[in-house]
């Protein structure tokens, strides 16, 4: 299946679930950006940026899907490095993308049909800004989130070795076992991880994810040599890649300089993941264990918020309360899916249960993404 089909498909399951358009909750209706905003418009062919120069400091874009794809739009520092991004902007909808840029040379792009390196602008910062973390309870939100990007990133090594030790030895069904679990300290810091240019892609891509003739590594190509194939003799040099990004994301994640807007975009990111990779069983399709990369987004998510929670109640106390509800909601659903230390299989679920899925991860999404507008003002 060609990757526009497999997205196709993966939207049209999704509207599928929900009963309605296949629509970020949180997300304006395609009518263009309001004052101050700036304006993206995407197509199939381009991406056409309202301005080339901005001040330094906190700046909203609103990018408009115009084409028939599903897009992504992203702000590039040097290097790749992902300053901020927005991912899964199907045709017809407009999302929002609030970016901390100090002064610099950055490069935006629009990704039609989520492949590739983009369509991409240059853009200008220029001037001096305070930055977010300035605020000593930011600052201290900041902190907290690294400490805990850290203690997952640890556990990420070592049950990414285990796995990457089970496969070169060719033990198939240890292999399968440690799989969902080594995934699980990935899904849970995935947002930091995204930020590190090609990293993300050589660890996590999925077939339907490549663009023509790019290299396929990382979990997804062992995932299908361990279930589809059913022959692992020669990923010994996958595996052993793996593992040497894998270090090295983890480096660069425990060193990076993140913003409050890293945690507060990463916490709708997350669940946008869950939304559209993991409820439509897009993300694992040859193990079918999706729900455990479900549990550790939902985990991730509620991480970011928990480190934001001072500056949240001081801010909107409501808000929190929301969340607070919202958060028990998607957990005590998923939490009828435990199997064993586990979970179900995304194919045992009925459709009605994976509904009842995608309600309470879209009723969390709405309030969750209200928090990077506090965080940013």
């Amino acid at each position: 299946m060609s990757v526009i089909t497999r997205l196709a498909a993966a939207a049209l399951a999704l509207a599928a679930l929900t009963a309605c358009s296949a629509e970020d909750p949180g997300a304006a209706p395609a009518a263009g950006a309001a004052p101050g905003k700036v304006t993206v418009t995407a197509s199939d062919t381009a991406c056409e940026v309202g301005v080339t120069e901005l001040a330094a400091g906190t700046s909203t874009f609103a990018i408009t899907n115009g084409g028939s794809k599903v897009t992504e739009f992203y702000v590039y520092a040097p290097g790749d490095r992902v300053m901020a991004e927005v991912e899964n902007i199907v045709p017809g909808l407009t999302r929002e993308l609030i970016a901390e840029l100090p002064a610099g040379t950055y490069e935006t792009a629009c990704k039609p049909g989520m492949v590739g390196k983009g369509i991409r602008n240059a853009l200008t910062v220029t001037g001096e800004h305070k930055p977010l973390t300035a605020d000593a309870a930011l600052a201290e939100a900041t902190a907290s989130y690294k400490r805990y990007v850290k203690t997952q990133s640890d556990t990420l090594l070592v049950k990414t070795q285990e796995f990457v030790d089970a496969v070169k030895a060719g033990k198939i069904d240890e292999a399968k076992e440690l799989f969902p679990v080594s995934r699980t300290y990935w899904e849970r810091i995935e947002p930091v991880a995204e930020i590190f240019g090609d990293l993300d892609p050589a660890i996590d891509a999925r077939e339907a994810d490549l663009a023509e003739g790019e290299e396929w590594t990382g979990f997804h190509k062992i995932e299908k040599d361990l279930w589809i194939t059913k022959d692992i003799s020669q990923d010994g040099p996958i595996a052993d890649k793996l593992i040497a990004d894998v270090k090295t994301i983890v480096g660069k994640a425990n060193a990076a300089e993140l913003t409050p807007l890293n945690l507060a975009n990463g916490a709708k990111e997350l669940l946008d993941e869950v939304a559209t990779g993991k409820i439509t069983g897009e993300e694992d399709i040859w193990s079918h264990t999706d729900l455990w990369d479900f549990a550790a987004n939902l985990a991730g998510s509620k991480a970011a918020v928990q480190s934001l929670r001072p500056v949240l109640e001081e801010r909107d106390a409501a808000l929190v309360a929301t969340l607070d509800e919202k958060f028990a909601a998607a957990e005590a659903e998923l939490g009828t899916h435990q199997k064993g230390d586990g979970w179900r299989l995304h194919n045992e679920l009925s459709k009605d249960e994976l509904k009842r899925l995608s309600d309470v991860i879209n009723a969390l999404a709405e309030p969750i993404s209200k928090i990077a507008p506090l965080v940013a003002h």
